[in-house]
């Protein structure tokens, strides 16, 4: 059992890192012409999930703002899952790809979400450890 004391001793915070990561090593094989459009929004969007959670930890003394921050994450999961099914349907990943990527981001979300609902426990500043919140 460890103590989270920092925003990068996240389960969620490394996953999307992680994801974010991935997606830029694959958006490398997308075309020129996709650089200004595509390619960038989707590393935008992907990177943006793990920089608002940084930011929603460190507005965890104002529980509303924490939420504000985590919906923003939400969010942004949402819109890389969206440019995820135009990258797809332009043909510039695999089914395989696809599939494992969205996946992920449906347990990122899904992890958010459960932060949004137990905020409480988030910005109460007690110990908060990683065994039983699997965050």
């Amino acid at each position: 059992m460890s103590t989270i004391r920092f925003h990068q001793d996240l389960n969620v915070y490394q996953k999307s890192f992680e994801t974010a990561q991935l997606i830029f090593e694959l958006s490398k094989s997308f075309p020129k012409e996709e650089l200004y459009s595509l390619t960038d929004q989707i590393r935008r969007s992907s990177r943006s999930v793990t920089a608002n959670i940084s930011e929603a930890w460190g507005k965890r003394k104002y529980e509303k703002s924490f939420i504000a921050k985590l919906t923003d994450s939400e969010g942004e999961a949402r819109e890389t899952q969206t440019w995820l099914q135009f990258s797809i349907a332009c043909n510039y990943i695999n089914e395989e790809q696809y599939e494992h990527l969205y996946k992920q981001y449906n347990q990122i979300i899904g992890m958010l979400v459960n932060m949004m609902n137990q905020s409480e426990k988030w910005c109460s500043f007690s110990p908060i450890t990683k065994e039983g919140n699997n965050l």
